[in-house]
Parts: structure tokens; sequence; C-alpha cells
């Protein structure tokens, strides 16, 4: 492979993009035997194979491995990160047992709007480029700034009623663990936006970086958010 050869090893490389792919693959298998399915455990795996497609995706993208166009796979990572953002706010949901089923509804409704482009306009997601550090999308202009609006308002939902249901719950796990939940999220969002601050020319890969600091929120998921959840489920039973 061409990237053995390199003498760098960059943050969002491909030798990391497949690293990362399995770490989040292998979070989610932990779960699945780990914990008892509940919607609670179903949504953090869902969560974290979202991000493990994106990362394969990327990582065969800049290989044109297993025989599918890198076009093909910038669909299906797109697609798969589409979902994260109302994956993450019904996963707070579930967590602090705060339904607003509207909301949520609209979330996954505008979800899927959005893959549908991706999946099937024609412009609506029309090429990709691997820069060997990240790798950039192209979407229809048209659609570029309905889709960051999506994205960064529902994540930044996700964090405000993270927070807001943790300050108002009285079980300490579950306090915790909303918390932990809302610093995953910011564990990604902050570094990109700073990045992107410091180096305007990063915009065009956000996604590509996004997701690279999202291993950040799958391993705060795994190790504090699902344990502590699980852990008052335990506690109210006793």
């Amino acid at each position: 492979m061409r990237f053995i050869k390199s003498d760098r090893l960059y943050c969002f490389s491909p030798p990391i993009m497949i690293i990362t792919f399995l770490l989040e693959l292998t979070f989610a298998v932990y779960i699945v035997f780990r914990y008892k399915l509940t919607s609670v455990s179903r949504i953090a795996v869902l969560t974290l194979v979202g991000l493990a497609i994106f990362q394969l995706a990327e990582f065969n993208i800049c290989e044109t491995a297993w025989g599918v166009d890198s076009l093909t796979w910038a669909r299906i990572g797109y697609v798969a990160i589409t979902f994260l953002p109302p994956l993450g706010l019904h996963l707070a949901m579930n967590i602090a047992k705060r339904k607003n089923t509207k909301l949520l509804v609209a979330a996954y409704a505008s979800a899927i709007v959005f893959a549908c482009i991706f999946l099937f306009v024609g412009q609506g997601l029309s090429g990709e480029q691997c820069l060997g550090n990240y790798v950039i999308f192209k979407i229809a202009p048209w659609a570029v700034w309905p889709y960051v609006i999506y994205y960064y308002l529902l994540l930044f939902v996700a964090v405000v009623y993270s927070l807001y249901f943790a300050r108002h719950s009285k079980k300490k796990e579950i306090k915790m663990a909303l918390y932990m939940l809302a610093l995953g999220y910011a564990s990604f969002i902050v570094p990109t936006t700073i990045l992107n601050l410091i180096d305007p020319t990063t915009v065009a890969g956000i996604p590509s970086i996004m997701c690279g600091f999202a291993i950040i929120l799958a391993a705060i998921v795994t190790g504090r958010v699902v344990p502590l959840y699980y852990r008052a489920a335990s506690n109210t039973k006793k």
C-alpha cells in the first residue's frame, strides 16, 4: 500500500483511519457482549458503527480497496455520519428518560432527506479527494449550508439537552453519564472548529477531521456513558 512508503504519519492519514475504524468497531462489539441490549446500548452501538463505517469509507477512498469506486465509498461514509446527530440526541433522551417525539422525528426525517440526496441525487455528492491527511467531499452547492446548519444545530441541541437534564437529574450516575456525553460531543466539535479558525483551508475537510477527533467520543461513550447508565439501572433494581 502506498501510504506505508510515506515517512510521515499524519493525524488523519490512512493508517490512522484504519486503526480508528478497528477501535470503534471493537468498542461496538464490546458493548454488545458486555451489556444487556436496551435502547441505550443499541443507540450507542449504532453511533459507534456509524463512526467506524465513515473511517472505513475514508480509508477505501484513499486506497481504492475492495473493488468499490471512491465515489460509492464517499456516499456510504456520508450517509453513515448523517445519522450521527439524531442518534446522539436520541441517546441523550434515552439516558435522561425524557423524550421529545416531535423533535426526534424531525431529526431523523432530516437525516433521511440528506441521506437520500447523497445517495440518489445526481450531484448530491459528486466528488471526493484524498489529501493524504484527510478527505474532502464535494456536495451540491445548494445542499452545503442546509447540511451544515442541520449538522451543527442538532449537535448543539444534543449537547444542550444533555447538560440541561444532567443538571436536573437526581441520580448521580445518570447526571454524570449525561455530562460525559456532552463532553464527548464537545471533544470533537471544539477541536475541529479551532482547527478551521487557525487554518481556513481545512474547512473542506470538516467531516473527515471531525470524525477523526470523534474517536474521543467513541471512547467516552464506551468507557463512561454506557457503564454509568447501566450502573444507575443496577442501583435502581437493588
